[in-house]
């Protein structure tokens, strides 16, 4: 749900943002607290800038969110629902009959009260994780492993669902979000429904300083820029690219559609892949 502004001042004028009024407004669980977590400001182990535009921000406390959902069939009850600052979807607090307490990502359509449960054989609730092999066709899934055991890298991002096409021997055909076909092992984790909080693309930040907050930097424009800060800079007055491909500052071809992912790595678990119109 959105909410806009009623101001009229310049910075907040257009600004809209996601209504937050139904969430936990006490602070986070504190035993779920990532310890000597600090902003790199995109740089890597070296010190070197790997990332653009990142830097200053507002101090974020990293909560640690249960990808694995490895505490197989206990049931769990859902405490509270929270806004992470470290991601687009919510994420819910859970406790489980031995006491202990996970985060874990917030699905649409799961309330406070709502039981939950991880296992090889449980029920297509909303909430609950299983293998692919045991998740029905057609049904919506989300937080989805690669390798078993591993952990959730796919479909993370709020508002996102990812559905079961088919399966056959040891793999299931998922569509993604991105309308890509891909083979994930049967025996990987997912869990049922699509994550919420799906206004979260239609917001509007308002005014730069915003993005500041957020900890991102301002990025220049390459045609902005001295000749020797990137091959599009120079030339007299307004000029374009004027080359034959839009290029990275370090030379290499980046006009859209540029495929930059391996196909060394990838290509034998896409059936179809996202940019096909087929």
């Amino acid at each position: 749900m959105l909410k806009k502004n009623k101001t009229g001042t310049p910075g907040t004028r257009h600004r809209v943002d996601v209504d937050r009024k139904n969430l936990h407004k006490g602070a986070p669980e504190k035993s779920l607290l990532r310890k000597g977590h600090k902003k790199r400001s995109g740089r890597d182990a070296k010190g070197h800038i790997s990332m653009r535009h990142r830097g200053g921000g507002v101090k974020k406390r990293q909560r640690i969110i249960d990808f694995k959902r490895n505490k197989l069939d206990v049931p769990a009850v859902v405490k509270r629902i929270e806004y992470d600052p470290m991601r687009s979807a919510n994420i819910a607090l859970l406790t489980y009959k031995d006491g202990e307490k996970r985060y874990i990502l917030a699905p649409e359509k799961l309330k406070i009260g709502d039981e939950i449960v991880a296992g090889e054989k449980v029920s297509t609730k909303t909430g609950n994780a299983m293998p692919l092999k045991n998740i029905p066709l057609g049904v919506e899934i989300h937080n989805i492993e690669l390798r078993p055991g591993k952990g959730a890298q796919l479909v993370r991002g709020a508002g996102l669902g990812a559905i079961i096409q088919s399966k056959e021997k040891k793999y299931a055909t998922v569509q993604l979000p991105s309308k890509e076909f891909r083979l994930i092992n049967l025996d990987c984790f997912a869990t049922i429904g699509s994550l919420g909080n799906a206004d979260w693309k239609n917001r509007k930040l308002g005014k730069a300083g915003t993005r500041r907050l957020m900890g991102i930097r301002p990025g220049v424009r390459g045609t902005a820029q001295h000749p020797g800060s990137h091959p599009h800079g120079g030339g007299e007055g307004r000029s374009g690219v004027g080359l034959k491909y839009q290029k990275t500052p370090w030379g290499k071809i980046a006009a859209p559609g540029k495929k930059t992912r391996s196909p060394r790595k990838t290509n034998k678990w896409i059936v179809r892949d996202r940019r096909s119109k087929n």
